[in-house]
């Protein structure tokens, strides 16, 4: 007798079942007396055991049931899915597919899409327009219907020395040349502190820059100031060495508070430590000089941005990771607020929350190479999200916001009329962990469950100033693939900060 093979596939809810105890009475000639499921199952094995096949093949063998219901649901799942990518590429993306359409139908209207020619067989081709000789010159791109994005080229640091004189006048101006038959649209140039007001307060020497200014300007080009209150020197990148004012050494020797403090009491003369805002912005004096000297260039418009410095490398950071303490990527740094006038705005805080048993740091945030997960602050549950912990880091993260808005504010009154903008640091590693360790000593309080950027994104916007977001050291990554422990994401970190400014 000729038996139908069943079908691997879903054979819907209406599949009729064979009736077993009536092909074995075909088969032994007799009926069988056990009509339970368990003897029904084993009498349809037998059966299909001892029937052969067509032209008298071998035993055919059939698969369990549960096998096949496992088959049937399986196949019922993939359909439901393929429905639901189909009807959402009808719905979303204008695709006309058929009710029962398949994957074929789907690369056919891709290919369609594309404006290739498919036939009714499946013969795919690009159409005749398609079709065109390859160009010996790769054509210029249409870039007339984009937005206008003016380029800048960053001059050396130490293009002006410590006597504000340039350095090599006749090579820069051939660079400059070179730069403007490019197209550029001009030039940026650190103005550094410790080089115009060296000697005494108050006392200002502009000479080197002048003569950069006028340089600048006769060949058509404009300029974007960088005004430097740091130090230069030590840091990544940093090929020359130029100190604070000399002035403002001498009082750091006898006043080493006025410089940020680690734990350990070690001073950083990077930059002067925020806690003496308060006390006078000295560099007020300074921008308001670079105002009144430079008067022309703003008012024809050849300065087209004045980029305030902020803190160390010129970014509004405190300096958690400096080279000359021993720091080495990817440590997590240190909170630097032990000068006294930052602890003595701490334990004010304190004492205005009723604690003043937290006007003090954290004790087990580790050292400058320490890892989150070895300490007990920075760790999962550690105590950065505890009640003194949140304190710290609310306090620690403010007075970075109240220092650039006290800055910014000045900066704006003195430049009105011209754009300003300040620069931002992306420490990009251990930002995959809960309390992005990094992020938090240098002042940014960013850890999982809060957004540390808002805050500094909405002071920017109220003084409309531009953000200069140093693209988060890339590079590193290149340079220490060894270290893909640090749990980095420089691009998820630059998405978060600059999805705020669109």
């Amino acid at each position: 007798m000729d038996v139908k093979e069943e079908d691997s596939g879903d054979d819907e809810d209406g599949e009729k079942h064979v009736d077993t105890s009536q092909m074995m009475a075909g088969v032994d000639g007799e009926m069988p007396t056990i009509s339970n499921n368990n003897n029904r199952l084993q009498q349809h094995h037998q059966f299909q055991e001892q029937v052969g096949t067509p032209g008298g093949g071998g035993a055919r063998r059939c698969r369990p049931l549960e096998e096949k219901e496992r088959t049937k649901l399986r196949e019922r799942q993939r359909r439901a899915i393929t429905a639901r990518i189909l009807a959402g590429l009808r719905r979303h993306g204008n695709y006309n597919l058929r009710v029962r359409a398949d994957i074929n139908d789907v690369v056919a209207a891709l290919a369609r899409e594309a404006g290739w020619v498919v036939l009714p067989d499946g013969t795919t081709f690009p159409s005749k327009s398609q079709i065109v000789d390859i160009p010996l010159k790769l054509q210029e791109r249409d870039f007339s219907s984009t937005a206008y994005i003016p380029v800048y080229v960053m001059l050396p640091l130490g293009v002006i020395n410590m006597k504000c004189e340039l350095v090599d006048p006749d090579g820069l101006l051939k660079q400059l040349r070179v730069l403007k038959s490019v197209n550029v649209d001009g030039v940026m140039v650190d103005c550094w502190w410790g080089i115009v007001e060296g000697h005494a307060p108050q006392e200002y020497n502009w000479n080197g820059y002048k003569r950069l200014f006028q340089m600048v300007r006769e060949l058509k080009l404009k300029l974007q100031v960088v005004m430097s209150f740091h130090e230069c020197g030590g840091n990544v990148g940093d090929d020359v060495c130029i100190p604070l004012p000399h002035w403002v050494a001498e009082i750091g020797r006898s006043n080493p508070d006025i410089f940020f403090t680690d734990r350990e009491g070690r001073s950083n003369a990077e930059c002067l430590s925020w806690g003496i805002d308060k006390e006078r912005v000295v560099y007020l004096d300074c921008m308001r000089s670079f105002r009144v000297e430079f008067d022309e260039y703003f008012k024809n418009g050849s300065i087209s941005m004045i980029q305030v410095g902020l803190g160390p490398c010129g970014e509004l950071r405190y300096p958690s990771c400096p080279v000359k303490h021993g720091w080495r990527y990817p440590g997590v740094g240190e909170f630097q607020c032990y000068d006294q006038y930052l602890l003595k705005s701490l334990r004010k805080a304190a004492e205005a929350r009723g604690h003043s048993f937290w006007g003090r740091g954290p004790d087990n945030a580790g050292s400058y190479n320490s890892q989150p997960n070895d300490t007990g602050f920075f760790s999962e549950g550690g105590d950065y999200d505890g009640y003194h912990g949140r304190f710290f880091l609310n306090w620690y993260s403010r007075v970075l916001v109240d220092h650039g808005d006290r800055v910014l504010s000045l900066a704006k009154l003195t430049f009105d009329g011209t754009c300003i903008a300040a620069k931002l640091s992306g420490l990009h590693w251990w930002y995959k962990t809960v309390s992005h360790a990094a992020e938090l000593t240098a002042g940014f309080y960013n850890p999982c469950n809060r957004d540390g950027y808002s805050p500094i994104v909405t002071m920017l916007k109220k003084h409309e100033a531009n953000l200069s977001l140093a693209c988060t050291e890339l590079h590193m990554l290149d340079q220490h693939e060894d270290f893909k422990e640090a749990l980095g994401d420089s691009e998820g970190l630059f998405w978060q900060v600059s999805i705020k400014f669109i």
